[in-house]
């Protein structure tokens, strides 16, 4: 039963090994860029490719609370908290 889960289904690691290396990807850049949106828009990246790993492994439930909240409601805060943030002028 070479690539069966548990319950039968096909698993796919090669799938597993893509995404997971774009989750990091995206945690790396979020933490090192210095414009807030972009990182803001990362994090929501980062959540988006979460909810696609925990639905793969089977834990829908928690892939729709991260996509819903990680990457739908955060991400709009984030985005929103910068757009209301004002630059200092070098007055």
């Amino acid at each position: 039963m070479d690539g069966a889960g548990e319950k039968g289904e096909i698993v796919i690691w090669q799938l597993d090994i893509i995404i997971l290396s774009i989750v990091m990807i995206c945690a790396v850049a979020a933490i090192s860029i210095k414009d807030l949106l972009g990182a803001g828009i990362l994090f929501g990246a980062y959540s988006f490719m979460m909810c696609l790993l925990w639905a793969i492994m089977g834990a829908v439930d928690v892939a729709f609370t991260e996509a819903s909240v990680g990457a739908g409601v955060s991400t709009v805060f984030f985005v929103a908290a910068v757009f209301r943030t004002t630059r200092r002028t070098s007055d």
